[in-house]
């Protein structure tokens, strides 16, 4: 690394450091590594076993937000290398997707249906643990016109990558951090309880179906196959589901169901979205 950008990749991790804890920490990285090499839509995800993701920052455009997140929360997240690694990952790493996945990669489902048509075409995540047994992952994309990135660029990444994982593991543990994004010991449990019950106050028993798989992360080809009605049936039911709730997209409709998790247990087997909005 040159003298002018190790100055100012020091500066820049000093800048992380000072925000620990504030809601422009992720905003802090994106702009540190935006500084040393050319990336795409850097965003900061907050990974689960038995939720949907969760988008915790991000720097996309307006004109992608749809591709980069409303269509990946539909389905396809679920076949996602990287969202695969990072729950499967024993440690805090660094990961590139030209080395993560293999040749047929561009014959894959997960490929052909949805990646193609982010316009991408190489990714790196940083992966940091977290003591729940959750993941946060930092991403950053490449485009055609950018290229892949080279071998420089990702061991420079992945040389910092470690004291980054350590300052997201720090900022993870703060109260404001916990309050709003994580999971509290035991409820695991109440997260399968809620699949079944949440909404069923407010939307039709197909609907309740319908949005049950919508929130266990199946796309809309896959519901209308479990259960056995068509693609244009589902997608009505979304749109009836969305309107019924007051939600306009995916991230909206999962950050209302992560908000009613912890009134399960009070709706006793009954609708838990009634408990959380009473």
């Amino acid at each position: 690394m040159k003298v002018d950008a190790l100055q100012r990749w020091n500066s820049d991790l000093a800048n992380i450091v000072a925000n620990v804890g504030e809601p422009i920490f992720f905003q802090q990285i994106f702009a540190a590594i935006e500084a040393q090499i050319t990336v795409a839509f850097p965003q900061a995800w907050l990974y689960h076993r038995d939720l949907p993701p969760k988008l915790l920052d991000h720097k996309i455009p307006k004109n992608a937000f749809k591709s980069q997140v409303d269509e990946y929360l539909e389905g396809p997240y679920r076949e996602d290398p990287f969202f695969k690694v990072s729950l499967s990952s024993p440690r805090n790493n660094c990961y590139r997707l030209s080395r993560l996945v293999t040749g047929d990669f561009e014959q894959s489902s997960y490929h052909q249906n949805y990646y193609a048509s982010t316009g991408t075409v190489d990714e790196a995540i940083i992966v940091t643990r977290l003591g729940d047994g959750s993941v946060v992952n930092i991403s950053f994309m490449r485009l055609k016109a950018q290229g892949e990135f080279s071998d420089d660029e990702y061991a420079w990444l992945y040389s910092v990558s470690q004291v980054l994982a350590e300052l997201i593991d720090l900022h993870t543990r703060r109260e404001e951090f916990v309050e709003s994004n994580m999971l509290q010991p035991g409820v695991d449990h109440q997260i399968q309880q809620g699949f079944a019950s949440f909404g069923s106050n407010y939307v039709s028993e197909r609907e309740q179906e319908v949005l049950e798989l919508l929130l266990r992360g199946y796309g809309a080809d896959t519901s209308a196959e479990k259960l056995s009605i068509s693609l244009e049936t589902v997608r009505r039911h979304r749109k009836s589901i969305y309107k019924k709730l007051d939600v306009n997209s995916q991230a909206d409709l999962f950050a209302l169901f992560i908000n009613a998790i912890p009134y399960v247990a009070k709706a006793k087997g009954e609708d838990p979205l009634k408990a959380y909005m009473s």
